[in-house]
């Protein structure tokens, strides 16, 4: 399929990543990601895509390129070193059984 002028434009444009607060959350969630030409921009389609249903009381938008994540291979260096640290998982305390659900 040959690419249009408009989804030739599309494709040229930055990737945002897009981040809404719902009416029930204290937290910005990852929604999706979208191209737009600028932060402006990014800002419209986000609410006119990701809050149809008025569900958003806030949106995020941010270039996909400023994004720094760890690497897949970097998982035991990052996360196992909390597994040696007994105090930070309360197994061995009894829990009374009206608890129940902890």
């Amino acid at each position: 399929m040959t690419p249009t002028p408009n989804t030739k434009a599309l494709s040229e444009w930055p990737l945002w990543e897009v981040f809404i607060r719902s009416k029930q959350g204290l937290e910005h969630k990852h929604c999706g990601s979208l191209h737009a030409s600028d932060a402006e921009h990014a800002l419209q389609m986000a609410r006119d895509v990701y809050t149809r249903r008025q569900e958003g009381v806030s949106i995020w938008v941010v270039p996909s390129h400023t994004i720094t994540a760890s690497a897949p291979e970097d998982k035991a260096e990052l996360f196992d070193p909390a597994g040696d640290k007994i105090y930070r998982h309360p197994t061995f305390y009894d829990i009374p059984d009206e608890v129940g659900h902890m």
